[in-house]
């Protein structure tokens, strides 16, 4: 498999197949998904359709190697995590997989990004290694190739005078941010910018009290004076990533796709515009698994968007679902 196949795909018949040979390929070469399948006794030979693949829980980059190559990592992904809890690692054996994937999204559902002055607030993830997200901004940083696009860390006050500096320029602005490090910011600032792009990338981090997406977004939107609050759904574990442009609606790009799972039978897939886990198909995987439960609860819709609609616990399912019935 090579990534003009993956990254050309354009319809649900090409991504099926290639869906299809990635997972042949990695029931043989991954090892822990191969005993995860074996212990399921499901003979890979046997998957005909997507819906019949086994989704790898996404807890085995916690505890696991999970690779499809024998090739070393280049880079090695890790998730943020409070001290004692132990945090998920995705060894890239080719990173190029993930420069292509984030950068023909971002092209996909935003346009050239040398249109653009990207802003990144990420305070949390600036200060520790091994960021996918980092990785992933300074690199629309870089390909923007634009001086003042950069990071900041706790520099508000530059940042300010940043914005007001594109906005009297009239300059396309995508400011890219960890929730809770914007929501500092329009603490302390008023901003009245319209045409801004805000990208929340969710998380408070422990540093400020969880909200809901309406109340979050609201508060956001008044605080930079823009209409809707765009988000990314990405995780250390996926090389790609899907966008809302509002309203916690996300799309994919084409190859990557949301399943839902039910919540208490997670082999059984259920139906469209029903709440179930989040089970994730993600083709620039192909050197990992590309195909992981997660532990987000979502919708799927008919247009084949999806929203996220919050997380549960492996000892709390039932109580999730019912909460959310």
């Amino acid at each position: 498999m090579n990534k003009h196949q993956v990254f050309t795909i354009n319809n649900e018949q090409q991504f099926h197949d290639v869906a299809l040979k990635v997972f042949k390929h990695q029931a043989k070469s991954c090892p822990v998904y191969h005993d995860f399948i074996a212990g399921l006794h499901i003979d890979p030979a046997n998957i005909k359709t997507i819906q019949q693949i086994p989704f790898l829980p996404i807890e085995f980059f916690k505890s696991h190697r999970v690779l499809s190559s024998s090739a070393p990592a280049e880079v090695t992904f890790t998730s943020s995590g409070t001290t004692g809890i132990t945090t998920s690692s995705h060894f890239v054996t080719d990173k190029s997989w993930y420069t292509e994937s984030f950068r023909k999204a971002f092209e996909l559902f935003y346009g050239d990004i040398k249109n653009y002055t990207v802003l990144a607030l990420l305070p949390s993830y600036l200060e520790r290694e091994g960021s996918s997200l980092i990785y992933m901004a300074d690199d629309l940083i870089k390909q923007s190739n634009n001086p003042d696009s950069g990071f900041f860390l706790y520099d508000h006050d530059k940042l300010y005078t940043q914005l007001k500096k594109q906005q009297e320029g009239q300059k396309p602005t995508l400011l890219i941010g960890v929730t809770f490090a914007l929501l500092d910011l329009t603490d302390n600032y008023q901003i009245n910018f319209p045409e801004l792009i805000v990208m929340e990338t969710g998380g408070m981090k422990g540093r400020r009290k969880e909200m809901i997406r309406e109340e979050l977004h609201e508060q956001l939107c008044k605080g930079f004076g823009v209409d809707a609050i765009h988000s990314e759904y990405g995780m250390t574990e996926l090389l790609s990533q899907a966008y809302s442009n509002g309203n916690g609606i996300f799309y994919c790009p084409p190859w990557m796709k949301i399943i839902t799972r039910d919540t208490n039978d997670p082999m059984s897939m259920i139906k469209d515009e029903k709440a179930g886990g989040i089970n994730v198909i993600d083709l620039a995987n192909i050197n990992s698994c590309s195909f992981i439960a997660t532990q987000d609860l979502g919708k799927v819709y008919a247009d084949r968007s999806f929203e996220v609609l919050g997380r549960f616990d492996n000892s709390d399912i039932r109580g999730c679902n019912l909460l959310i019935a």
